[in-house]
């Protein structure tokens, strides 16, 4: 009885087409094992800048935060840190992550040309918005981004805009430009609301990181009105104050105007009960645009 066995040709044709298969598979593995690194850097640059963004939000420090992306470091490297900007921080809390040595940023796309997202206190959005793309070294067809978004939302995909077609179109949230210098110690805002009822803020009571900054609830004849007043800018010797207003409609039924009692001029918004119009008479605000 005979047994079939392996001649010396079919083992090295075996051998031949194991060598072959190997050669194909192991760089595919190995691309496929950098690939799951560039998506699992990105999923770590967003969470460490989501973490910025509730530092800031829970005023942690009473500072600001932000990310800055180093493109000079070897490897390219990401920077938690605390303050204004990556410039003006303080060092003793900077928290430094590296890419892994196969990736790297591909470009860094944020407003202003800037480096850096810093987050703002208490209310979480940024002006360094934009897109941050990350590749692979070896092949740079493999590229991943993340996206920053005005608001403060951090993402993996570009957000859809939502539909706002059933929500109560009114003027929520705007922006106004005022050229008169404020004195920060001695003048006040003022809410006069329909009713009669006057709100008083101090500002040197209400500033942050040097801006005006006031969010709260009004009795108005049993009912709450809830609004947000700050500054984007105050005070800037070339582009004067930014008002930034948030009266949403779903919290708020009653007339508003809103003055400084520093300017006898007007009024820098004038708000009907609907929240449907803002009529500013100072002379010294520009009109206001709805965000």
């Amino acid at each position: 009885m005979f047994q079939k066995s392996f001649t010396i040709v079919e083992l090295l044709i075996t051998i031949g087409i194991l060598i072959i298969l190997t050669a194909i598979v192991v760089p595919s593995f190995r691309l496929f094992q950098k690939e799951s690194d560039l998506d699992n850097s990105v999923g770590q640059i967003i969470n460490i800048l989501r973490l910025a963004q509730n530092k800031a939000l829970a005023s942690e420090g009473g500072a600001q935060w932000g990310v800055y992306f180093s493109t000079t470091s070897s490897p390219h490297q990401y920077v938690l840190f605390r303050g204004t900007s990556y410039d003006l921080r303080a060092v003793s809390f900077d928290e430094v992550h590296q890419l892994p040595e196969s990736i790297e940023f591909e470009a860094v796309n944020l407003a202003n040309a800037s480096s850096e997202v810093v987050f703002k206190k208490m209310v979480g959005d940024t002006e360094q918005f934009g897109t941050v793309f990350l590749r692979l070294k070896i092949d740079h067809a493999q590229i991943r981004s993340l996206y920053v978004e005005s608001s403060g939302l951090v993402s993996a995909t570009l957000s859809a805009i939502p539909s706002d077609s059933d929500r109560i179109k009114d003027s929520r949230h705007i922006h106004l430009d005022y050229t008169r210098n404020i004195n920060t110690l001695t003048e006040d805002l003022i809410l006069s609301f329909g009713g009669g009822v006057i709100k008083t803020i101090v500002i040197a009571d209400n500033l942050q990181a040097g801006q005006i900054y006031w969010r709260g609830g009004v009795d108005v004849l049993g009912e709450i009105q809830q609004l947000e007043i700050h500054t984007h800018r105050l005070n800037d010797f070339v582009e004067g104050t930014q008002f930034s207003i948030h009266r949403d409609r779903r919290y708020n039924n009653k007339s508003l105007k809103v003055e400084l009692s520093g300017d006898s001029s007007g009024f820098l918004a004038d708000y009907s009960a609907d929240g449907l119009s803002t009529i500013k008479t100072s002379i010294y605000a520009s009109d206001a645009s709805w965000q």
